[in-house]
C-alpha cells in the first residue's frame, strides 16, 4: 500500500511551519498540546460534519474506516470524492483512507511520512497531523490580507482587527491569546453588541476566555474548541490549536470580508493620496523657501551703493565670492531637487490615475525658473558693477595719489615765495643790487610761468576726481582752491614786486648819475664800491634746490618702473595659469553634457543599465569638483591683482560656474527621468522591448534632438501611430502630457501617455463603491464606521477631510464620502 509524505508546504505559498519537526514519527507530542489539539481538531471536524448530519467522538478511532474522513473532505471542499468501499475488512478501510489522502495530494499538498495503514491502525499522532494538514489547506491557506497569505495573512488580519483595542498585542498564535482579550476584541470589532469590552480586565483571563468562547458558540456558530483552563493552565498554548480556533473566527466573519476588501482598497488609495499630499507639501515648502531666499537675495545683489575705498569694495567682492561658493550652491541643489520632486510627483499622480499637480499661484516650476533667471541676471549685473567700481576706485586712487604728489611738489615750491615777494629789500639796495634783484625776479617770473602747467594739471586732476565721484573730493577741492588762490596771490605779488623794483631802479639810476659825478671826484671810493657790488652779485645761484630734487626723483622712478614690470610679469603668469585650467575644464564640461544627453536617449541595455551608467557619471562629475575649486582660487588671485582681461582664453569664471551648475542639474535631472521611467515601466508592466519601441519613436520625432518633442512633432508622431484626431482632441491630449503648458513633451510624459490605457489603477467610482460597502450601502458614512473599519490614522484622515452629508436621508454626524472620493481624483479621471 502507498505511504504518503505529509508536508503541507509544497512551494512558497505553503511555507507555514517545519512539518517534519512537528510531526516526527519517533517523538510524542507534548501531552498538554496533544490534549488541546484533540479537543480543537475534533470540534473543528464536527463543525463541518454536522452539516452532513454526523459527528465524531474520538478523532483517531472514528476516522479509521476512512468513511467519515472522505465525508469531511467532501463537506469542506464541496466536491465529490471517489465512491467509498463499504466493506468492513481492513483492506476496504485502507482503500478509503488512500482515496482521502490521494484527494488531499491532488490539492497541491505534499504529505510527509504517513500511510493509510497508520490512520487505519488508529495512530493518534499521525491522525492529528493529517487533520492539521486538512485544516491548513482548507481553512488557512487561502486567507490573504495585504498580499500576505496563510499564517502570516491570518496573523495580519488579527493585528489589523485588534489594533484599536487597549491591552491587545497579537504577535503570535500562542501566548498572545492567553489573556482572552484577543478573542474578545475580534468579536467586539465585528459584533460590538455581543460583548461589553470596556468591562474586561487583562488580569482575569478565565472570564475573558469563557466570555469569548461562550458568545462565539451561542451567537457566531463557532463550536467551543478549547476550554479556558486548557489555555490558562499551559505556559505556551498549542499554536495549531489556537490557529484553528482563530481561523474559525476569520471564516465566521467572512461576510465582513467584503468590507475588509473595501477597507483595503480605501487604505491603499489613502496611502497613495497621503504620500502624494506629502510630496505636494514638500514641493510647496521647498518652492516657498527657494522663492523667499531669491526674494531676499536679489535686493542685496541690486544694491549699487558704492564704497569710498578700495578696501571696502574688495570686501564686497569677497562677500560676493562667499555667496557664490557657500550660499548659492545649496540653493542650486534645492532648485534641482525641486524639479526632480515635481517630475516624480507628476509621474506618481499619473500612475495612480490622479490629475496633474498644480502648485499654488506663483510657485510653478516656471515661476521658480523665472525668479532664478532674475537672480542670475542680478548676479551678473552685481559682479560687473563690483569690477567696474574697483576699476573706478583704482583710477581714483591713482589720480588722488598723483594729485597729492603734484600738490605737495607745488606747495613745497611755493613755500616762502610770498614772503620773498613781499620783502622790502629793494628799499635799501644799490642800483647794482636792484639790477641783480631785477634779474633774479625775471628768473622767478620765468619759473612762475613754467609752474603754470603744474597748477593747471592739479586743477584738471581735481576736476576728474570730482567727475569720478571721489569720496574725498571736498578736501581735494579745498586744497586745489588753496593752491589756485595762492597762485593768484603769487601772480599779484610778482607783478607788484616787479613794478616796485622797476621804480626803484629808475630812482637809483638817477642817484647813480649823481654818484658818477661824485665818482669823478672820488675815484678810489667809487672803485671800492664797484668791487663790493660785484662781490655781492657773485653769491646768487639759481634753481639749486630743484636740481637736487630731480637727481633724487630719477632713481625713485627707475625703482617704480622695475616694480611695475615685475607686477605685470606676475599678472601674465596668473592669466596663463587660469587660462590653462579653464581651457581644459570648459571643454570637459561641454563633453560631459553631450555624453549625458546621448546616454539618456540611446537604447543600449536596460533602464537599470542606463541608471548605473549615469550614476557612475555623477560620481565622476562630483569627483571633478576640486578642479573647479582650484580654478576659483586662481580667479580670486586674478581679481585681487585687478586683472580684467585675459587674451589666453575665451572662458570666464562665470562661464565655468554656469556650465558646472548646469552639468550638476542635468545629471541629477536625467537620473530622475530614468528612475521615473522605471517606476512607470514597473507600474504598467511595460517590457524592455516596448520601452525600446517607445524610445525609438520618440527619438525619431525629436527633430531638434533636445530630449523633448515639440507640440507639432508630437502631433505628427501620434498620426504616425494611427491616431486620427481633431484640434480639440489634440488639445485634450496635450493637457495630459503637458499640464504646465510648456509647449513640449518629455519622454516620461510620452511613455505615460502611450501606456495609460493599460494601467490597473483605482478609480473614483471604485473608491466610492468601497466606501459604500463600509457604510452598509448608505449614501453617507459615520465617523464611528470609519474608525471601526480603517486604521486610526487613515480613519482620522478621512474624517478631517469629509464634508457633512447634506442629502435628504442625512442624520446627525453623517459624512459625505461621495464628494470625498471624487476629490481624491480631481474633477475627472484620466
Amino acid at each position: 500500500m502507498p505511504t504518503f509524505d505529509m508536508d503541507p508546504y509544497d512551494g512558497d505559498e505553503n511555507d507555514y511551519m517545519p512539518q517534519e519537526d512537528d510531526w516526527d514519527r519517533d517523538m510524542l507530542l507534548d501531552p498538554a498540546w496533544e490534549k488541546q489539539q484533540r479537543k480543537t481538531f475534533t470540534a473543528w471536524c464536527n463543525s463541518h460534519l454536522r452539516k452532513a448530519g454526523t459527528q465524531i467522538e474520538n478523532i483517531e478511532e472514528d476516522f479509521r474506516d476512512g468513511l467519515k474522513l472522505m465525508l469531511l473532505l467532501e463537506v469542506i471542499s464541496g466536491e465529490r470524492l471517489a465512491k467509498p468501499e463499504r466493506g468492513k475488512m481492513r483492506v476496504h478501510k485502507i482503500s478509503n483512507v488512500n482515496k482521502a489522502l490521494h484527494y488531499i495530494t491532488s490539492k497541491g499538498v505534499k504529505l510527509v511520512s504517513i500511510g493509510a495503514e497508520e490512520i487505519v491502525d488508529g495512530n493518534a499522532k499521525m491522525t492529528l497531523g493529517m487533520i492539521w494538514t486538512i485544516i491548513l489547506r482548507f481553512a488557512i491557506q487561502d486567507i490573504s490580507v495585504e498580499e500576505t497569505s496563510a499564517k502570516e495573512g491570518l496573523l495580519l488580519w488579527c493585528q489589523r482587527k485588534t489594533a484599536p483595542y487597549k491591552n491587545v498585542n497579537i504577535q503570535n498564535f500562542h501566548i498572545s491569546w492567553k489573556d482572552g482579550l484577543g478573542f474578545c476584541a475580534l468579536i467586539h470589532r465585528h459584533r460590538p453588541e455581543l460583548i461589553d469590552y470596556g468591562k474586561l480586565r487583562k488580569d482575569d483571563p478565565m472570564t475573558n476566555l469563557n466570555t469569548a468562547f461562550d458568545v462565539a458558540e451561542k451567537y457566531l456558530d463557532i463550536p467551543k474548541m478549547l476550554d479556558a483552563e486548557d489555555i490558562v493552565g499551559t505556559a505556551r498554548p498549542d499554536e495549531k490549536a489556537i490557529m484553528t480556533y482563530v481561523s474559525s473566527f476569520y471564516h465566521a466573519f467572512s461576510g465582513a470580508q467584503k468590507a475588509e476588501t473595501a477597507a483595503n482598497r480605501i487604505c491603499k488609495v489613502l496611502a497613495v493620496n497621503q504620500e502624494n499630499e506629502q510630496l505636494m507639501e514638500d514641493y510647496e515648502k521647498l518652492a516657498s523657501d527657494l522663492l523667499e531666499w531669491i526674494r531676499r537675495t536679489i535686493p542685496w545683489l541690486e544694491n549699487r551703493a558704492p564704497e569710498n575705498t578700495m578696501l571696502a569694495m574688495q570686501q564686497k567682492l569677497e562677500d560676493f565670492r562667499d555667496y557664490r561658493r557657500q550660499h548659492k550652491p545649496p540653493k542650486v541643489q534645492e532648485k534641482c531637487q525641486l524639479e526632480i520632486n515635481f517630475n516624480t510627483l507628476q509621474t506618481k499622480l499619473r500612475l495612480s490615475n490622479r490629475p496633474a499637480f498644480m502648485p499654488s499661484e506663483g510657485k510653478m516650476v516656471s515661476d521658480v525658473s523665472n525668479a532664478w533667471g532674475g537672480l542670475e541676471g542680478a548676479e551678473k549685473g552685481y559682479e560687473e558693477w563690483l569690477l567696474n567700481e574697483i576699476r573706478r576706485l583704482e583710477r581714483l586712487d591713482h589720480l588722488a595719489e598723483k594729485f597729492r604728489q603734484k600738490a605737495a611738489t607745488h606747495e613745497a615750491w611755493t613755500e616762502g615765495k610770498e614772503e620773498m615777494l613781499q620783502a622790502r629789500d629793494f628799499e635799501t639796495a644799490s642800483l647794482s643790487e636792484i639790477k641783480a634783484l631785477l634779474k633774479k625776479h625775471e628768473a622767478f617770473e620765468s619759473d612762475l610761468a613754467a609752474h603754470q602747467d603744474r597748477v593747471e594739471q592739479i586743477a584738471a586732476i581735481a576736476q576728474e576726481l570730482n567727475e569720478l565721484d571721489y569720496y574725498d573730493s571736498p578736501s581735494v577741492n579745498s586744497r586745489c582752491q588753496r593752491i589756485c588762490d595762492r597762485w593768484d596771490a603769487l601772480g599779484a605779488l610778482t607783478q607788484k614786486r616787479s613794478e616796485a623794483l622797476q621804480r626803484t631802479e629808475k630812482l637809483l639810476e638817477t642817484i647813480d648819475q649823481l654818484y658818477l659825478e661824485f665818482a669823478k671826484r672820488a675815484a678810489p671810493f667809487n672803485n671800492w664800491m664797484e668791487g663790493a657790488m660785484e662781490d655781492l652779485q657773485d653769491t646768487f645761484i639759481v634753481h639749486t634746490i630743484e636740481e637736487i630734487q630731480v637727481r633724487q626723483l630719477v632713481p625713485q622712478r627707475d625703482q617704480a618702473l622695475i616694480e611695475e614690470h615685475a607686477r605685470q610679469q606676475n599678472n601674465e603668469r596668473l592669466r596663463r595659469q587660469f587660462a590653462n585650467q579653464a581651457n581644459v575644464i570648459g571643454p570637459w564640461i561641454q563633453t560631459k553634457m553631450e555624453e549625458i544627453g546621448r546616454i539618456s536617449i540611446e537604447m543600449h541595455g536596460t533602464l537599470e543599465d542606463q541608471l548605473t551608467h549615469l550614476r557612475q557619471y555623477e560620481k565622476n562629475i562630483v569627483n571633478y569638483k576640486p578642479k573647479i575649486d582650484q580654478l576659483e582660487g586662481d580667479h580670486q588671485l586674478i581679481q585681487e591683482a585687478l586683472i580684467f582681461d585675459n587674451k589666453h582664453t575665451n572662458y570666464t569664471m562665470e562661464h565655468i560656474r554656469v556650465g558646472w551648475e548646469q552639468l550638476l542639474t542635468t545629471i541629477a535631472r536625467t537620473i530622475n527621468e530614468i528612475e521615473n521611467q522605471i517606476l512607470t515601466r514597473d507600474a504598467k508592466g511595460i517590457s524592455q522591448d516596448q520601452m525600446n519601441e517607445f524610445r525609438a519613436s520618440f527619438n525619431h520625432f525629436d527633430r531638434k534632438k533636445t530630449g523633448m518633442m515639440e507640440a507639432e512633432d508630437f502631433k505628427t508622431c501620434l498620426i504616425s501611430l494611427g491616431y486620427n484626431m481633431g484640434e480639440a482632441e489634440f488639445s485634450r491630449i496635450m493637457s495630459i502630457v503637458d499640464p504646465n503648458r510648456v509647449g513640449v513633451v518629455t519622454f516620461q510624459a510620452f511613455i505615460d501617455f502611450m501606456s495609460r490605457e493599460t494601467a490597473d489603477t483605482d478609480t473614483a467610482d471604485q473608491v466610492m463603491a468601497s466606501f459604500k460597502v463600509l457604510a452598509g450601502d448608505k449614501n453617507f458614512i459615520m465617523a464611528d464606521e470609519l474608525r471601526r473599519e480603517l486604521p486610526p490614522d487613515q480613519a482620522e484622515y478621512c474624517i478631517a477631510r469629509m464634508a457633512p452629508y447634506s442629502g435628504t436621508d442625512a442624520v446627525p454626524g453623517a459624512l459625505d464620502y461621495m464628494s470625498f472620493s471624487t476629490a481624491l481624483y480631481g474633477e475627472s479621471d484620466l
